[in-house]
């Protein structure tokens, strides 16, 4: 057993190891001469037993992880139409106009705080990666360059005040030390403000073996019975959550000041269906392993079927579950021939530990190949939406999780499983 990040009690419990790997994140300039000039860490996952945690048993600098960033969230037009009606239900809600103040920590490219900027709510957004807060600074979101902390938080407070909300989406899973966050959250609320976070959902994490969702970024994989225990720890109160489809399933919290409001019904709702799927005690992350390791095998007998009758196959979204995927199943330039990505930033690089070179979205009408193995699952309809011209040529997209399966060129056709 290991100490755990949240709670400190010696009680975390090793379920899942996905290998020594590369950062998934960190894109290559160059394809490296040897592959031991890139660096790899362990990656593995346990659960508390005490807190029910969810994390990684080994850690990497926040600084090695954040400081360059190549994940811009306005490339998604499905996330960006989420976050403007995710915007538009906060500011009705809590009744925010010109005289609120709206932070937002992990602000990425201002792709959420945009929304506030066009209807006259001041904002800020607080964000660690230097190139990505240039961005936002330049489209007029005002975003401070730095990683958030109790720190970060008190100069904010001195210099803007106390915010009536802060939002945090995909961020609390990205710090190690989340009680002293939260902490630095709650004091940087006004006595009625409200925090929001959004994370994926650890039941639809374990329901759909979204293993590859797990990378050095991601210390932590929430249950609500977890983050309700952070927060506790760090003097909030957990009073709604909502379910939202974004991200294969997560969960947006609201956490205030103790007594500020009632709690919904929805928290113990929430509860009880974890509790009633177990993720409330060990016995389902131990199967998880297992588990993952057939989804490994399958996917890689479908793939190596596929190349011996002759296939092409390339794989959409230099995503960082991606990268996770390909380093633990192994799937290199000897299956796959290179990835696309919509994404500018990432064009012209190298994936990290597979090397596989990164192309423009649009070479897979130039090439034709038969296969494009999705990697950016998450995205599946926007991505099938957005290249429908290559399913209608005979191009088929290879879906990997839970278990690895050939999409139909049209919906509500039979799809081919491993």
């Amino acid at each position: 057993m290991s100490d755990c990040l949240v709670c400190r009690a010696a009680k975390v419990e090793s379920f899942l190891d996905l290998g020594v790997v590369p950062l998934a994140n960190a894109l290559l300039e160059a394809k490296p001469a040897t592959a031991e000039s890139e660096a790899r860490y362990p990656l593995q996952v346990g659960y508390c037993h005490e807190c029910h945690a969810v994390q990684l048993l080994h850690l990497v600098a926040p600084e090695e992880l954040f400081s360059n960033y190549f994940y811009e969230s306005s490339f998604s037009d499905a996330f960006v139409q989420h976050s403007k009606r995710y915007a538009d239900d906060l500011k009705q809600r809590f009744d925010l106009g010109k005289d609120s103040f709206v932070v937002e920590v992990a602000s990425n490219d201002g792709y959420l705080l945009k929304n506030f900027v066009a209807a006259g709510v001041p904002c800020l957004g607080v964000e660690p990666a230097q190139n990505i807060a240039v961005k936002a600074n330049a489209a007029g979101v005002p975003t401070l360059a730095k990683f958030f902390s109790p720190e970060t938080a008190a100069e904010v407070l001195a210099d803007k005040g106390a915010a009536d909300v802060l939002i945090g989406n995909n961020v609390l899973a990205h710090v190690p030390e989340l009680v002293p966050f939260l902490e630095g959250v709650r004091s940087l609320l006004k006595e009625d403000g409200v925090a929001v976070f959004e994370f994926p959902w650890l039941r639809e994490f374990m329901r759909h073996l979204e293993f590859d969702t797990v990378y050095h970024e991601h210390v932590y994989y929430f249950s609500l019975h977890a983050v309700a225990k952070a927060a506790e720890l760090a003097g909030l109160e957990l009073f709604d959550v909502q379910e939202q489809k974004v991200h294969g399933g997560s969960l947006r919290v609201f956490l205030q000041k103790p007594g500020a409001r009632s709690k919904t019904s929805d928290v113990e709702r929430v509860r009880q269906l974890e509790r009633s799927e177990g993720l409330a005690g060990p016995e389902v992350f131990r199967q998880m392993g297992q588990r993952v390791r057939v989804m490994r095998e399958q996917l890689v007998e479908l793939l190596a079927g596929l190349k011996k009758q002759g296939k092409s196959i390339v794989a959409y979204g230099a995503s960082a579950k991606g990268s996770t995927l390909l380093n633990y199943c192994g799937l290199g330039a000897d299956v796959i021939d290179y990835i696309v990505d919509r994404s500018t930033v990432k064009q012209g690089r190298f994936a990290p530990g597979v090397h596989l070179p990164i192309y423009p979205v649009e070479k897979l009408l130039e090439d034709k190949p038969d296969y494009a193995l999705l990697l950016a699952w998450n995205f599946a309809d926007e991505i099938r939406q957005q290249q429908r011209g290559y399913e209608q040529i005979g191009g088929r997209f290879i879906h990997p999780v839970p278990e690895p399966r050939i999409l139909a060129d049209v919906v509500g056709e039979a799809e081919t499983t491993a």
